[in-house]
């Protein structure tokens, strides 16, 4: 992890990055499920999940969310800040094993509510071994400009 200034002026449409890879384990999902209170079944019972249609345990939507974003931070651009996420969609499910990516797409630029700052959407895919996109989201960046219009 290092720092790299990235001004508005600098993020370039379509312009994309992609992660390194992260199997999932059951550490996982037993330390998410501590952190957040979800012990639902779909997570936490290998025997009745036996029972239904996916026949295991799927991975915690927001486990996924969590571990995909995090992947993406390898660097910190002091010029930008978050702003939330946007179009969050658990598309496909993840499984214990599962290895995932993170890939993330420039795919908007706007000016900002104030003139020194521009807004920036990165697109996130997280991807599976499989090349299946399992979640996808919108990354709300408020960045600084170089010069002010």
């Amino acid at each position: 992890m290092y720092f790299k200034s990235t001004f508005f002026e600098d993020y370039q449409l379509q312009d994309k990055r992609v992660t390194l890879g992260r199997t999932i384990t059951e550490t996982d999902f037993v330390v998410h499920a501590g952190h957040t209170g979800d012990f639902f079944p779909h997570h936490m019972d290998a025997e009745w999940c036996a029972t239904q249609p996916f026949k295991q345990r799927i991975a915690h939507g927001t486990m996924i969310f969590s571990i995909g974003i995090g992947l993406t931070a390898s660097e910190i651009n002091p010029e930008a800040m978050s702003k939330g996420y946007d179009k969050l969609r658990f598309v496909k499910p993840v499984f214990i094993g599962d290895t995932i990516h993170s890939e993330v797409t420039i795919s908007e630029k706007a000016d900002g509510k104030k003139p020194e700052y521009g807004t920036v959407t990165e697109h996130v895919e997280i991807i599976n071994q499989n090349g299946a996109v399992v979640l996808v989201c919108d990354h709300l960046l408020v960045v600084k400009r170089k010069t002010v219009i």
